[in-house]
């Protein structure tokens, strides 16, 4: 079986990972020049019933274990005035251990044969040859055939048009996204008021958050619930700091910090998703895993569910003789999972960014202590 991956995210990687565990070749083919492109973004909360799941099945289990930041999962809940409305320690008992998301990468890439990823082949298009094998164009280098394709391509797959029309659309509100370096001795108010997670400053339609990262960086975003134009452009800087702080006048300064006193230009991470209920027939021969097949407000399930995608998709093929029969079971069962990711998702961030912000999202974890 010929089985081509587009997309080398954690999705994609997990998926050619597990295969190989299972003795099938895979070749993934990702539109960056190399893996170290560009920056992988922040922490990932690697949750026990999904990402772990796809981890332990990539017989990874050890080597995630020894990337993870201890004392990361503290979470706190602030008013705009700063004043704390719920604080949790991290004490190693949680299901969500937090891991460089680039050094995740780094991991499954490095669990691959040699030559597994081929780097800068950008997928121009896609078309059906017929008898469930496909056919990808790509920016530079020949056209591909393969016998299965599986689009693990983001939010604007290539693959996605020959299962679905559906394409994502703006929820409504977008992340500005900043970083504070050497936060504890270049920006040591802002660094207390993180702490040694997760911070959530909160208010209704808008929100900071900020995570603490290696080496003390502050990891922040940004929430405004407004029209993608109203953030205007973002090539001048400073005029998009201004235009985003405004939205938090008399927000305490050690939360404002995390805006104006970024380290990096701001960067604008306009918000999209499929609809909740997405799905398609089954067209032979193809399928998507990850944001490709389940787009969705950011809820901390994204990477984990595209791992597990990944895990899931390489085990039914290695137990099925007949790919249709294991792609169709696979897409089942990831139909159902993804809907429920993806309602949750929409209940989360009307906690976080509703009416009742912040209070619905501490009685949220309050009850959850209880």
């Amino acid at each position: 079986m010929n089985v081509t991956i587009i997309g080398a995210g954690l999705g994609g990687l997990v998926l050619a990972r597990v295969l190989h565990v299972h003795g099938i070749a895979a070749t993934v083919y990702e539109a960056e020049p190399s893996p170290a492109a560009r920056a992988q973004g922040g922490l990932l909360d690697i949750h026990v019933g999904t990402g772990q799941v796809a981890l332990e099945a990539a017989e990874l289990t050890d080597e995630f274990r020894a990337l993870v930041l201890e004392g990361h999962e503290a979470t706190r809940v602030l008013d705009r005035h700063g004043a704390v409305l719920h604080d949790e320690t991290d004490d190693g008992t949680g299901g969500r251990p937090e891991v460089p998301r680039g050094e995740l990468r780094e991991l499954l890439l490095g669990s691959l044969p040699q030559g597994t990823v081929h780097w800068g082949h950008k997928v121009t298009g896609v078309r059906a040859l017929g008898d469930g094998r496909h056919e990808m164009s790509f920016a530079d280098g020949d056209p591909v055939t393969t016998d299965l394709l599986v689009g693990a391509d983001g939010a604007w797959s290539k693959v996605r048009p020959l299962l679905s029309g559906a394409t994502p659309e703006y929820i409504g509100r977008s992340y500005v996204e900043t970083f504070l370096y050497d936060s504890d001795s270049r920006h040591p108010a802002a660094a207390k008021a993180v702490g040694s997670g997760a911070l959530l400053a909160l208010a209704p339609g808008k929100g900071i958050q900020a995570h603490r990262e290696k080496n003390g960086t502050l990891h922040a975003y940004i929430a405004l619930t407004e029209p993608v134009a109203w953030f205007g452009d973002f090539t001048d800087a400073a005029a998009a700091i201004e235009r985003t702080v405004g939205e938090f006048e008399g927000w305490a300064p050690e939360l404002t910090a995390l805006i104006t006193d970024a380290d990096t230009p701001p960067v604008l991470r306009p918000l999209y998703s499929l609809p909740v209920e997405h799905r398609w027939e089954r067209v032979p021969g193809v399928t998507l895993v990850g944001d490709a097949a389940h787009l969705a407000a950011p809820n901390g399930e994204g990477a984990n569910l595209a791992m597990l995608d990944g895990a899931e998709l390489a085990k039914a093929l290695a137990e099925h003789d007949d790919v249709e029969a294991a792609l169709a079971e696979f897409e089942q069962a990831m139909f159902v999972r993804g809907a429920e990711a993806a309602a949750d998702g929409n209940e989360l961030h009307e906690l976080l960014f509703g009416a009742d912000s912040p209070h619905g999202l501490v009685t949220m974890f309050t009850q959850g202590d209880q």
